[in-house]
């Protein structure tokens, strides 16, 4: 079942955050090619001026990546579109590993769509302002302050693993922690060049591999931040 949000009077927006600003946003993305209904309504439905700095708030509903400070940014509306739906594609996953909760927009799509959102952040400060947010809007996503590029183990295998930053190659520990015909969803390579990679895990451990689109990601770094 699909998770009603806890909306608030701030949460609803008015003006440049109002519902018809992202009605606006949602038809946007159907004619930049997402086509799955359950995406759109989750973008439609999840408020993304609560995942950014209130300075920043009128331009929430651009289809454009914003700064939420540490280096990081909160994707571009249609790179979280679409590896949401690339991700819903094939075996309906379940069970999922974010890597990278940043903001806690992705998780909080996520978890609008009723999975099971397990999420791991590197940096201490983002994951505080990112739980506050998702408890605010009353979604239950697990989550947890580490080193992205080491998962979450002991809670695999998961059905799907989406990582929101680049590495210059495929981490291995995370492909260990998908189950067979599960998806993992990346972005790979080095700044300049990366493109968003689908994966699909075969029964003998190997993965098929398809070349989604070129895209711009900050770096997945090693250890952790405070």
């Amino acid at each position: 079942m699909t998770p009603r949000l806890r909306l608030q009077p701030e949460a609803i927006g008015v003006g440049m955050t109002s519902q018809r600003v992202r009605d606006r946003l949602v038809e946007r993305l159907r004619d930049a090619g997402i086509a799955d209904e359950h995406v759109l309504n989750a973008i439609r439905t999840v408020p993304r001026h609560l995942f950014i700095d209130e300075a920043l708030a009128s331009r929430a509903y651009e289809d454009t990546a914003l700064p939420i400070g540490h280096g990081q940014t909160i994707s571009q509306p249609w790179v979280v579109a679409r590896m949401t739906e690339v991700l819903l594609q094939g075996d309906a996953p379940h069970k999922v590993l974010e890597i990278g909760t940043g903001s806690g927009y992705q998780g909080a799509v996520l978890a609008a769509l009723g999975l099971e959102v397990y999420t791991v952040e590197r940096i201490g400060d983002l994951l505080r302002q990112a739980r506050k947010r998702l408890r605010g809007l009353g979604l239950n996503v697990r989550s947890k302050h580490d080193d992205g590029r080491i998962g979450w183990p002991e809670h695999g295998p998961f059905d799907a693993i989406m990582v929101t930053a680049a590495a210059p190659a495929l981490v291995p520990a995370l492909v260990t922690q998908l189950r067979v015909g599960g998806t993992l969803i990346a972005p790979v390579g080095e700044s300049g060049g990366q493109s968003l990679i689908k994966l699909v895990k075969r029964q003998d451990g190997g993965v098929d591999e398809t070349v989604l689109a070129p895209v711009v990601f900050v770096p997945l770094l090693s250890g952790t931040l405070d």
